[in-house]
């Protein structure tokens, strides 16, 4: 298939403005602007339809800087469109321009489906010769390639929304897929695995007790060739090649582009459900993979501004920096795509309404001179930003070079690995784990308060899309991968699991009892510890992946929730929500503030008094010691504080103990919570909790968390 690209059309054009970049609808016609530092052409091609020859070829003859832009006058919102860049094509310089590729315009507001199909796949790789990537693939792809849509963001109805901006020390974030929340057919919703289905279970999110959904990513996404080969998928979405336009195949298709109004409508309806949207983005490394990937957006229009390219003798050279694992590293270190980055997170806070953003392995968005840095452009704009600086930022402090855990700006919040490892080390028994256990449940202050952030900027959480869910946690010693296609090689080997006896499934009741034992240990730990709590979707109601840790490209039951477990596994979904309700209700667990003194040492600390099992100091230096407990004051809770306390015990020992208790003036003890007894016994409602008989002692069983609360 071949077509002149040669400046073609009917309508009447005009110069056009450099700014804002994208497809802007106007009164008369559509304004459209793409930045492009060393093309030597750029050609925009309309579309009638998403699978067809251009109707129209409009020569961009207008460049403002290195910004190019013209005005077609006659079209409006839900114009199809594209482009065709030319110059130079000599990867040994960093140049990658091809003018036999359709591009997909980086600032598109939507697209119409997804760059593959199933005979051609990409038809974007430069793979025509043996030497590969160094002979420019002549193959042109128009018409399998999805089309930008022009949008007008003006005609939707939010009806007075805005976002929500919880602070961080109230939020309860949950981990979720929006399609895979309701793909299921158990869900019973009309549209499932769509952000209009997602809408249906909004009472469930409600009812459990969560404050903010944290979405996996939702920016239109690229297919990994070698996946679609294998008959899998990009399932998780971490390779986005539409930063400003939501994941189409996340829509009911209703028609081209209602992915955007149907987006919309999913943050509007959480919100007045009283629940914010944090989105997971990912900036860090594009959908093109590396030097023998599609050109489909970024390569094609400025591969040497877009990316950071391997350098040999100080000039660039045919491969991409890899600090990600998926290929391709960004430039952060350009300012024209820190103005990318920054321009698409204010589209989704201003426009879509969002309420904050995770950013994927985002120290790699932190270079300055190749290195993470403090210092970097990125934060700085963040930090000047007068929208940006106001939202909730979090990072994935990490990437494949770098470990920057407590090392991020005070604004910014992390994920906080070291919470995750170390409870997870703790619970299933594993020696010398005490004393870091101190720290990361008073809200890790040696990572976090030497800068001057909070608590609450600790994002704590046992367990996350990477990973295993928390019931397979304790049903497995051993990924189990194989339907990955990588003979069990990928995914992480150390996950500091547990199967409780027996490897996967079983029937055993002392095992299965153990196992949720183990659960509602975990939740315990995630939820009254300080810092902001982080739940993955379905752990409340036990799902499981089978054993798989890395179930990105898995697009099925692997991944999706099975909501017949609501019924099935109802004494851990209750569970969960009464940790939730417990940690409202008693706010000193919610403390603005770290602990004044450390918790090492020979003397109590404000607030909080630790304990062995005689009310002497734990021996947080010895490795064998694997019982701790703790008691907090009441009276010093941010909120509301009260005359009351609560105590708890932590034995991830293989041994009963019993645990002296301390003895309050004028209150008496009560059981709260003692996760080895069965349900509704293990966790008491509030109002309803049991009066210690014995209030010299608590016999507390083997793998036990107990909240004591006297009042």
């Amino acid at each position: 298939m071949r077509y002149k690209l040669e400046h073609k059309t009917n309508k009447k054009i005009s110069r056009g403005l450099p700014e804002p970049l994208g497809a802007t609808v106007k009164e008369d016609g559509v304004n459209f602007a793409i930045f492009s530092q060393y093309a030597k052409d750029i050609y925009l091609l309309l579309f009638d339809r998403p699978e067809g020859l251009p109707s129209d070829i409009i020569k961009l003859e207008n460049k403002t800087e290195h910004i190019w832009h013209v005005f077609v006058h006659g079209i409006k919102q839900g114009q199809l469109y594209g482009y065709k860049v030319d110059g130079p094509y000599d990867p040994a310089e960093g140049m990658r321009f091809n003018k036999y590729k359709l591009l997909i315009d980086p600032y598109a507001k939507a697209v119409t489906g997804k760059c593959y199909n199933k005979d051609n796949l990409l038809l974007g790789y430069n793979a025509a010769s043996p030497k590969k990537d160094l002979i420019m693939d002549k193959r042109d792809n128009t018409l399998i390639m999805p089309k930008a849509i022009v949008v007008d963001d003006s005609a939707f109805d939010w009806q007075g929304d805005t976002p929500l901006d919880i602070p961080l020390d109230e939020i309860i974030i949950y981990e979720v897929h929006v399609k895979g929340f309701t793909r299921h057919i158990s869900s019973r919703v009309k549209n499932r695995g769509t952000y209009l289905g997602f809408i249906e279970k909004i009472p469930y999110l409600k009812q459990l007790g969560i404050t903010s959904v944290e979405l996996m990513p939702i920016h239109e996404s690229c297919p990994q060739d070698f996946l679609i080969k294998k008959g899998l998928s990009d399932y998780w979405g971490y390779n986005s090649i539409g930063y400003f336009a939501p994941e189409s195949s996340y829509s009911t298709g209703r028609f081209l582009g209602c992915q955007v109004n149907e987006f919309k409508t999913l943050v509007r309806e959480l919100h007045k459900a009283g629940i914010e949207v944090i989105l997971d983005v990912v900036y860090n490394h594009t959908g093109e993979s590396d030097r023998y990937g599609p050109t489909v957006c970024f390569r094609g229009i400025d591969n040497p501004s877009y990316y950071a390219l391997e350098e040999e003798d100080g000039k660039p050279y045919l491969g991409y920096k890899n600090d990600t694992g998926c290929g391709n590293t960004i430039n952060a270190e350009n300012p024209y795509i820190i103005r990318f980055i920054l321009d698409s997170l204010r589209y989704w806070r201003e426009v879509m309404h969002v309420d904050g953003f995770r950013f994927d392995l985002a120290s790699i968005l932190a270079r300055k001179c190749g290195q993470f840095s403090k210092d970097s452009i990125f934060f700085s704009a963040i930090a000047n930003d007068t929208i940006l600086s106001k939202v909730k930022m979090i990072a994935e402090p990490w990437d494949m070079t770098t470990y920057q855990v407590g090392n991020f700006p005070v604004s910014w919040s992390e994920w906080n690995g070291k919470f995750r490892d170390t409870v997870r080390r703790f619970l299933k028994g594993d020696p010398g784990q005490l004393g870091d256990l101190g720290r990361r449940l008073t809200g890790s202050a040696d990572l976090y308060n030497d800068d001057g952030r909070l608590p609450h900027n600790s994002i704590n959480f046992i367990t996350c899309h990477d990973g295993f869910t928390l019931n397979d946690l304790y049903s497995y010693s051993k990924k189990h991968n194989r339907a990955n296609g990588e003979n069990n090689r990928d995914g992480m080997n150390e996950n500091y699991s547990w199967n409780c006896g027996v490897e996967g499934p079983t029937k055993n009741p002392k095992i299965l009892k153990l196992r949720r034992q183990m659960v509602k240990n975990a939740f315990c730990f995630l939820f009254f510890s300080l810092g902001t709590p982080m739940m993955l979707h379905g752990d409340e109601i036990l799902r499981t992946k089978k054993g798989n840790n890395n179930s990105y490209c898995q697009d099925n039951k692997i991944n999706w929730i099975n909501w017949w477990l609501v019924k099935k596994n109802a004494d851990i979904l209750e569970f969960c929500k009464k940790a939730i309700i417990f940690r409202k209700t008693w706010s000193v667990l919610k403390r603005k503030r770290f602990f004044t003194e450390q918790y090492e040492g020979d003397k109590p600390v404000p607030g909080v008094d630790w304990y062995g099992t005689n009310l002497d100091y734990p021996d947080w230096d010895n490795p064998e010691k694997k019982i701790l407990s703790c008691k907090l004051d009441g009276r010093l809770s941010p909120y509301n504080p009260g005359n009351y306390e609560l105590f708890f015990i932590m034995n991830a020992d293989e041994k009963y103990f019993q645990v002296k208790l301390p003895q309050i003036e004028n209150m008496r003890w009560y059981r709260v919570i003692d996760t080895s007894l069965d349900y509704p016994d293990d966790f008491l409602d509030n109002g309803d909790e049991k009066l210690l008989k014995n209030t010299e002692y608590y016999n507390t069983a083997p793998h036990t968390t107990v909240a004591l609360l006297a009042k």
